[in-house]
């Protein structure tokens, strides 16, 4: 909460991270039609005023809480490659990037994600928004896979096979959506890990 001795662009900052913040949740717990300004603004603690000085449409609120889910997955991701980082090399290490890329899939910015896409599909205004945005998450993601698992992606190959664990990731995401489905993913991790490890080291 901010103060009232705190500077007024610092409280700006702080109020619009709350609203992005609450509408990634809203998005995750309570699907698209309940992310509504108001709605927002209320589990935001602000003023739907306020709301709309920062995001004057739903769409800005909506396109605003994917780069922030973007922005906040690219952080946990460059935490992971540390810890991977200080993971032996070989196929304990591409598992390790596998499993971290498979499981932002099933976390609640995935879950919100996939609300604003779903909705995008049959709208054509937010479509037109969301589009080049997830072009753009999605070169950016690959270029960090890529680092993660130290490959050549000027190599056909691997760039297809680093594109090929990504579409994985993303499709034992879906798979969680309405069910458990952990210890099945952990068994297709290690067995697509040592698959994508031998086909990655006979290209090296």
């Amino acid at each position: 909460m901010a103060t009232p001795h705190e500077p007024k662009q610092d409280r700006s900052r702080a109020t619009r991270q709350r609203l992005l913040e609450a509408t990634i949740d809203c998005l995750a717990e309570m699907g698209w039609a309940a992310a509504t300004v108001a709605v927002v603004a209320e589990r935001a603690g602000v003023s739907r005023g306020a709301a709309q000085h920062h995001f004057p449409t739903r769409e800005d609120l909506i396109t605003g809480a994917l780069e922030y889910m973007f922005d906040t997955r690219m952080d946990q991701a460059t935490a992971e490659a540390r810890t991977v980082a200080d993971v032996a090399e070989g196929v304990g290490r591409t598992e390790a990037v596998v499993a971290g890329l498979v499981e932002s899939y099933t976390s609640p910015l995935f879950k919100a994600a996939l609300q604003v896409w779903t909705h995008a599909a049959a709208d054509p205004v937010l479509r037109e928004r969301i589009v080049p945005l997830e072009a753009k998450f999605g070169r950016i993601a690959h270029r960090r896979a890529v680092e993660a698992l130290g490959v050549d992606d000027s190599d056909p190959v691997a760039h297809h096979l680093v594109q090929a664990t990504l579409d994985l990731a993303r499709g034992l995401g879906l798979a969680d959506v309405l069910t458990d489905d952990s210890a099945r993913r952990k068994e297709i991790v290690q067995q697509w890990s040592a698959t994508l490890h031998s086909a990655l080291t006979t290209q090296r």
